[in-house]
């Protein structure tokens, strides 16, 4: 261990800086962090390992955007973390080159952030954070987490941070609790990168079942560990129209043999109006640049609500290639004048789900009450499984809880977020909490995006310095966004 690791790694001294989750928004803070090898810094996440959306880790499936969009590249190309270096690494430059990718597979990706994570010493797994609190006598914050000493805390959906309750074990310090160690660090600023958590409609919750091994009712988001098990069944319905419901119904639609017998019968659902891709005009993607975040971020609140809502094609869309692979697969299938053994449905909403008993050789099957929405019309669907492919969605973590009365919410319970990913906090706070893929409200449809990651690593790290670590562009796009007189 060099004497640099060592000193990140002294927990007896404040921190200037501790990162509560570690997804690649904040893997990539972490990584960016070599620039400033003065700043000392901690990173910690519930999970065993790096892992990213492990359950649509598919063969074949790939970034939506390009690999340039990496950890560190759109803020520092010159960093030892970017993609390039890692292929440099593994010996995979030639074959990479060869192969002429822009977008580069989910599994590689995946592969890459494990790669940084395990060799930045900043970043600590097994800690499952159970309380942020703010030390006014200190003038820190003091985050207690949770080792459980290598057991395995990942409950598979996809979030980078399980929350829970701890004992407090003094600074710097551990305490064994006969099921592992609780620890006790501080920091001046803190930032939360927790990721989201998997949404599922009203109607489907209660038919959710965690803990069955052959679970028939799930999110997306642990759709490959029960895949096989699915394409058993008779008939599975995704709903979602986004990349992830597309994804699931094209690897379902794989799995019939073309005879008419094997795989399932596929049902893909969903409330939009069409299963529309992804808008990926070079114009359209400077909606993800700084400039449209600095004009989305001076529009009023409602204005901002209701672009969003209207945008969802540049973040909520399915990918053109996606697209086509699913109607390749159909065109094959009614060779010959055979039915596909698929339906698509577009702008339908599920009303009700509910139990419909055994029914026979498959099993549990469900009834699904739904309503088109621009015929008004009311149907049932029955089928023997539901995959939920519909997102996810921010959530307020339980180790916040003593911290919650010093934090500025807004009329929604959201965080309020300055233009340098601050969180608004009472005034006897003098530290510092950031947030990362927690401000879609105020900084608009870049927020969850890969694109602006790197970009608002190197904000947060200005900001935490106190200096400019690394030079950001005062403008990026072309398109002017607002009023030519205000530009």
């Amino acid at each position: 261990m060099t004497a640099s690791q060592q000193h990140q790694r002294d927990d007896s001294i404040p921190y200037d800086l501790i990162g509560i989750g570690i997804g690649p928004f904040n893997l990539s803070l972490a990584a960016l962090s070599d620039a400033a090898p003065d700043l000392r810094t901690l990173f910690l996440d519930a999970k065993p390992a790096f892992s990213w959306h492990p359950g649509l880790l598919m063969e074949g499936t790939v970034l939506q955007v390009p690999f340039l969009a990496d950890l560190v590249t759109m803020a520092d190309p010159t960093s030892r973390w970017s993609y390039l270096n890692y292929l440099r690494e593994h010996d995979r430059m030639f074959p990479f080159f060869f192969s002429e990718r822009f977008h580069i597979p989910r599994r590689e990706y995946d592969h890459y952030c494990r790669w940084v994570a395990g060799h930045l010493p900043s970043c600590r797994f097994d800690a499952r954070v159970t309380e942020l609190e703010w030390e006014e006598d200190e003038g820190v914050f003091a985050v207690t987490y949770h080792s459980a000493g290598g057991t395995d805390t990942d409950t598979g959906t996809g979030t980078d941070t399980r929350t829970g309750t701890g004992t407090d074990a003094g600074t710097g310090t551990g305490t064994g609790t006969g099921t592992g160690t609780v620890f006790r660090v501080r920091a001046r600023q803190v930032v939360l990168g927790v990721g989201t958590l998997p949404l599922v409609p009203e109607p489907l919750r209660p038919l959710l079942t965690p803990g069955e091994p052959d679970r028939r009712v799930l999110h997306s988001a642990d759709y490959r560990t029960h895949r096989d098990h699915l394409a058993a069944l008779p008939d599975v319905t995704v709903i979602g129209a986004g990349q992830s419901g597309a994804e699931v119904a094209l690897d379902l639609l794989r799995r019939q043999d073309g005879t008419g017998a094997g795989g399932p019968y596929v049902r893909w659902l969903a409330r939009t109006p069409a299963f529309a891709p992804m808008e990926y005009s070079k114009i359209g993607l400077e909606h993800f640049t700084p400039d449209y975040i600095r004009y989305f971020r001076a529009l009023p609140e409602e204005r901002r609500e209701r672009l969003v809502r209207e945008q969802w094609q540049l973040y909520k869309g399915i990918s053109e290639e996606t697209l086509a692979e699913i109607h390749d697969e159909l065109y094959e299938r009614t060779i010959g004048g055979t039915e596909p053994r698929a339906a698509l449905h577009p702008g339908v909403v599920v009303e009700r789900a509910e139990r419909a008993g055994d029914s026979g050789d498959s099993g549990a099957s469900y009834v699904l009450t739904c309503r088109h929405t621009e015929q008004d019309e009311v149907f049932e669907i029955r089928t023997s499984a539901i995959v939920s492919a519909t997102g996810y969605a921010a959530a307020r973590p339980d180790f916040l809880d003593p911290l919650a009365k010093l934090i500025d919410w807004d009329e929604k319970g959201r965080y309020r977020i300055d233009a340098e990913y601050r969180v608004a906090l009472d005034p006897r706070v003098t530290g510092v909490l950031y947030v990362q893929n927690a401000e879609l409200h105020t900084h608009g449809v870049g927020a969850p995006d890969l694109t602006l990651g790197a970009w608002r690593a190197a904000t947060i790290l200005n900001a935490a310095a106190g200096r400019r670590v690394l030079r950001l562009p005062e403008r990026a796009a072309w398109t002017t966004f607002g009023s030519p007189d205000r530009a």
